[in-house]
């Protein structure tokens, strides 16, 4: 396939959607039809001497909008007429919210880059930082100790011991809180689709910060909720919203994140988080607190998570050691108070009879020896000198108009780029340059244009990401002298 592409850049459309166009144009015009297989994406990259990404960029905008159909094992088909079948007959039709789900799946960026690309964009912990053996003396304990007890199934509820030790850490934070009252769950995200699926049924819908955890909104999809957004603001979501939003009968409860929000970075302060929750108990509506950072402060005054200023047991509080430790474990917590602490423990045992026993005993032991603790200062240390790195380096390196947060804690920044440049389109020039970041579209509900990014420090040294930040900044500087806009070195922070 011959395209001829613009790779001056001065306005010109990115690569990746000058594929997308030529395609589309050739389909339209009926040079390409139903059934037809596309180039490898490999094939066509070598064609037009650009990188993988960008062709593969090019081929999930055709398959969000209907064009294209692609099959993992057999490759990428123009699509046929909607309902018809294109290149061979389907056995089966998947149902609405899988298709959903899919299609959300598909507008999700491609990270896979060329090695040597620095990984801004990642929210997995730094492998080199895994207390491996540490927690390897913790799993041979708990083995001995237990034995075959440890691979049979485990209780509904998870580890007694382990949720002994987590109820004594969650009190340390003001929440009061028994053993009973948590249940152990597969990290914060089944923590979630549980809480979700507790307060909510199909055709509801549910109160989101905008932006969000993107994952919450797939979360949402394949559950049949709706997504209904709050505007985030400098302190945390916006509360005038907030209270006409949870007035609707169709909303059933608010999932927000206070601490070291994903992907703001930022903090909700004490008043605003008791307004917030006052709100709620006018509305009468559980709140969903996504806690899932909430070891990883390296600055500031440690604040009360909301389900420690709850009086109404209105909130269900979500933890997991997954960016705290690793996402291996894949342990985290889920505590509610009443009737609700029944229905989870249904829940948990109906979706997946339980997690590893073995696992979670040897955390309760990492965890009860102090391993944990002295992990988490370490991690801390390490933390605040890439935050610091990073604030510096987008301080020192981005143009005029650039605005950012400076988190308290945890792995994530918000950076917002002036001069309407949509970071869905900057992506694949970053992406040539060799940096990655996440593009605001993907923390949308509905996935429209954003001018904001997220960086994160997780992967990445503070070497790295000096080099980073310049590399992009100067594809940010690239793109605000092709729309006319003249730039200087200094930033603004949000």
């Amino acid at each position: 396939m011959q395209i001829d592409l613009d790779r001056r850049g001065n306005g010109s459309a990115p690569v990746y959607r000058q594929i997308a166009d030529h395609i589309r144009r050739e389909i339209e015009a009926g040079r390409l039809d139903a059934g037809d297989r596309l180039p490898t994406i490999r094939a066509l990259a070598r064609t037009l001497n650009v990188n993988r990404d960008t062709v593969a960029l090019a081929y999930d905008e055709l398959v969000c909008q209907g064009r294209l159909e692609a099959t993992v094992g057999r490759g990428t088909f123009v699509r046929g007429s909607p309902g018809g079948a294109s290149g061979e007959t389907r056995a089966a039709a998947l149902a609405p919210r899988v298709e959903a789900l899919l299609e959300f799946e598909h507008t999700r960026p491609r990270y896979g880059a060329e090695a040597g690309s620095i990984p801004l964009h990642a929210l997995v912990p730094d492998p080199a930082l895994y207390p491996v053996a540490a927690f390897r003396r913790s799993v041979n304990r708990a083995f001995t100790s237990g034995g075959a007890e440890l691979l049979r199934y485990g209780d509904r509820q998870g580890h007694a011991g382990l949720r002994e030790l987590l109820a004594g850490r969650f009190r340390a934070h003001g929440i009061e809180v028994s053993p009973d009252e948590i249940s152990l769950c597969h990290g914060a995200s089944q923590g979630i689709a549980l809480a979700l699926r507790l307060f909510s049924e199909p055709g509801d819908a549910v109160a989101v910060e905008e932006p969000t955890y993107h994952n919450v909104l797939g979360v949402l999809r394949v559950l049949g909720l709706e997504a209904v957004p709050v505007p985030m603001t400098g302190h945390g979501p916006d509360l005038a919203v907030l209270e006409s939003v949870l007035a609707r009968p169709e909303v059933k409860l608010l999932y927000t994140i206070p601490t070291f929000h994903n992907p703001m970075g930022i903090t909700t302060p004490l008043a605003h988080r008791r307004e917030l929750l006052a709100v709620a108990a006018r509305a009468g509506k559980p709140v969903v607190e996504d806690a899932y950072e909430m070891d990883l402060r390296f600055a500031g005054r440690e604040l009360p998570p909301l389900a420690a200023l709850d009086a109404g047991g209105l909130v269900v509080h979500l933890y997991s050691f997954s960016k705290s430790l690793f996402p291996g474990a894949r342990v985290g917590s889920i505590t509610a108070r009443g009737r609700a602490v029944e229905g989870l423990r249904a829940l948990c045992h109906a979706s997946d009879l339980g997690g590893s026993p073995l696992l979670q005993a040897a955390l309760a032991d990492f965890v009860g020896r102090g391993a944990y603790d002295r992990h988490l200062a370490r991690l801390r240390r390490t933390l605040r000198s890439r935050a610091q790195a990073l604030g510096d380096s987008l301080a020192r390196e981005m143009p005029d108009g650039v605005r950012f947060t400076s988190p308290e804690g945890g792995y994530q920044v918000w950076v917002d780029l002036p001069g309407g440049i949509d970071t869905r389109d900057l992506f694949a020039d970053a992406l040539r340059a060799g940096v990655l970041f996440a593009p605001g579209y993907v923390f949308q509900h509905d996935g429209r244009a954003s001018s904001g990014l997220r960086l994160t420090v997780a992967q990445t040294d503070e070497a790295a990401i000096r080099r980073g930040v310049a590399l992009l900044a100067r594809v940010v500087r690239e793109r605000l002298t092709a729309g006319g806009r003249a730039s200087t070195r200094a930033s603004v922070q949000l």
